[in-house]
């Protein structure tokens, strides 16, 4: 199944700040049934947001979390307009991803980052991102470049506690 589908895409994501724009994202998850629980799920990604600030340089914010709420690795995606301060030092995020894995799902949640991180790098990426006009366009943006092997889909394999924040941020240096 693929990461992100057009139900997991807002782009015209607002919230007074960081943690109400990434309800809405998690919502999404909850609509397109791979989050059992949103209440838990926030909690585990706001428990990440106060280890580190997930916000990267570029008007990048990548709130992410494993949790038990969460039954397959999933992407969604916002694009803010005007900006949600996300932490990063050189300003507001106008691209959010959020990143979910379950709990056990340690292999593609590792795997996810790195690509999208990647994928950000390049200038082509974002401003197609930001210069898409539907759901469908985004998807098939965001599925080009960040698609999970298929070993990765399935695996509960245990990996590295490392941040995927610091791991983003070291793929973008």
């Amino acid at each position: 199944m693929s990461l992100i589908n057009e139900q997991q895409v807002v782009l015209d994501l607002m919230g007074a700040d960081r943690h109400e724009a990434t309800r809405t994202l998690a919502e999404r998850l909850v609509a397109s049934g791979r989050c059992t629980d949103l209440d838990t799920f926030l909690g585990d990604v706001r428990k990440r947001e106060e280890t580190m600030a997930t916000g990267l340089p570029g008007g990048i914010g990548i709130p992410h979390a494993r949790s038990e709420a969460i039954t397959e690795p999933s992407l969604v995606f916002g694009r803010v307009a005007d900006g949600i301060d996300w932490g990063a030092k050189d300003g507001p995020a106008n691209l959010v991803f959020l990143i979910a894995a379950p709990a056990s799902g340690g292999e593609a949640h590792m795997q996810m980052l790195p690509k999208l991180a990647r994928a950000l790098m390049k200038k082509e990426f974002k401003a197609a991102l930001l210069a898409a006009t539907n759901e469908a366009e985004v998807v098939d943006i965001v599925s080009r470049e960040v698609a999970l092997d298929p070993a990765a889909e399935t695996s509960p394999a245990a990996t590295s506690a490392a941040s995927p924040a610091a791991a983003a941020t070291s793929a973008a240096a």
